[in-house]
């Protein structure tokens, strides 16, 4: 299996400073991050790592959930998957991950709601990037549309 590569250069202070965040492997862009932007409400044209990660998290989940349904005898024909990624105070100092909140709604041919929901618990367990995040609060809210 292939490792992807992103890069990031930054220059400055936490508060004063700035970067940018390039997706290496894809080549697909590079972005603006910065710390009083990613702590802020709004976002101002930056992206954060829990932006990321975001991203990383639901695009893993719909292919994890896409194949669960294939297991459990249904087709997706699709699915809406957004994950909200929180950032907050560490107890211990500094910030953490507080949670994640996925969302799912699902158009899907041969299952009902509790095969549709059962998929979707098991692809929030069995996705890699769930994995990779089993210290933050994963919580799920899925529904056929």
């Amino acid at each position: 299996m292939p490792t992807r590569t992103a890069r990031t250069a930054w220059t400055g202070t936490l508060q004063e400073g700035s970067g940018q965040v390039e997706l290496s492997s894809s080549k697909v862009g590079t972005y603006d991050v910065s710390f009083p932007k990613r702590a802020a409400d709004e976002a101002g044209g930056t992206t954060s790592p829990e932006e990321l990660i975001a991203a990383a998290h639901s695009s893993c989940y719909a292919m994890q959930l896409s194949a669960m349904i294939a297991e459990a005898g249904g087709t997706p024909q699709s699915l809406d998957v957004t994950a909200d990624v929180s950032l907050g105070a560490d107890p211990a100092g500094g910030f953490q991950l507080t949670g994640i909140k996925l969302t799912v709604r699902g158009e899907v041919e041969g299952l009902d709601e509790d095969g549709f929901v059962k998929a979707a618990e098991g692809a929030k367990t069995s996705c890699p990037v769930s994995k990779a995040l089993t210290g933050v609060d994963i919580t799920l809210d899925a529904a056929l549309a």
